[in-house]
């Protein structure tokens, strides 16, 4: 029937034209953002599972940080506690000069200057290892736990180890002296035993540090392999709707065309009455 009233062939044209152009509208949108599942409207499941990778590789960078402080903390302690050992083997050779009872009075008295100076080199060393407001090898400090993973259910604790004089480890008292044959003998002995006690802390600490330097480098692949799974979820593939616009823009083109054809039809229905 042909009828100007309704015309058939124009509602089909414009319904595909705008199925079209409801398709040209999503694949430019995905070549804008790069991405395939920009919101919870284009797929509301993927989007949620993205969301909740998203989450957790965030919490990821919050890992990372904690086990990169705590890792520098032990670097500061390690090099102090370096120092400390180094000074601990020259009182050892200032103590043992000075056990010698054939020393001259001045002789001694210029040994025990020297051991004296380094004494208080190690007090030194021991309270300037702070790194963050946090020093693991001064007097009382405490043990350091960094995150393990993104639900901060899990940590890596490394024992603190002090250093101090006076201490478990350096039983070599923060007064003591080498002034006579009998104090430096003694003193030998004492400071053979702290340097065992001041190399197995630094073992202890050098372990700790090597199992948070191997878990950061964990944390940072497991981040990029959740990174590389969003991407596979909600990325767009860009050269696909590259494609896929070009043949959308052409079949828009035609669309508009088949509906210019299709309101045209009517015109023809003019010719019947002439």
């Amino acid at each position: 029937m042909a009828s100007i009233n309704t015309n058939v062939g124009a509602l089909v044209a414009l319904q595909n034209l705008a199925a079209t152009s409801s398709e040209l509208q999503t694949t430019q949108g995905r070549i804008s953002t790069g991405l395939k599942i920009a919101s919870a409207k284009d797929d509301g499941a993927i989007w949620a599972i993205a969301q909740s990778q998203r989450s957790t590789s965030s919490s990821l960078d919050s890992v990372k940080d904690s086990l990169s402080r705590v890792s520098s903390t032990i670097d500061v302690a390690l090099a102090a506690g370096q120092s400390v050992s180094d000074l601990l083997t020259q009182m050892q050779q200032k103590a043992l000069a000075a056990s010698d009872t054939s020393l001259d009075t001045a002789s001694r008295s210029k040994l025990n200057q020297d051991f004296v100076s380094l004494r208080d080199q190690i007090t030194k060393a021991v309270s300037n290892a702070d790194f963050n407001g946090a020093n693991l090898i001064k007097t009382g400090a405490t043990d350091l736990a960094a995150l393990a993973n993104a639900d901060g259910t899990s940590r890596l604790t490394v024992k603190a180890q002090s250093l101090a004089l006076g201490g478990t480890n350096v039983t070599v008292a923060a007064t003591a002296t080498i002034g006579t044959a009998t104090l430096a003998t003694t003193m030998v002995a004492r400071i053979k035993t702290s340097l065992d006690n001041v190399n197995t802390a630094l073992a202890s600490l050098g372990t700790g540090s090597k199992a948070l330097n191997t878990h950061l480098t964990f944390i940072g692949k497991l981040k990029d392999s959740l990174d590389a799974g969003v991407g596979n979820l909600v990325d767009a593939d860009l050269a696909k709707e590259s494609a896929k616009l070009q043949a959308l823009q052409t079949k828009q083109q035609l669309g508009i065309q088949a509906l210019s054809i299709a309101n045209s039809s009517s015109q023809s229905l003019l010719g019947l009455f002439r």
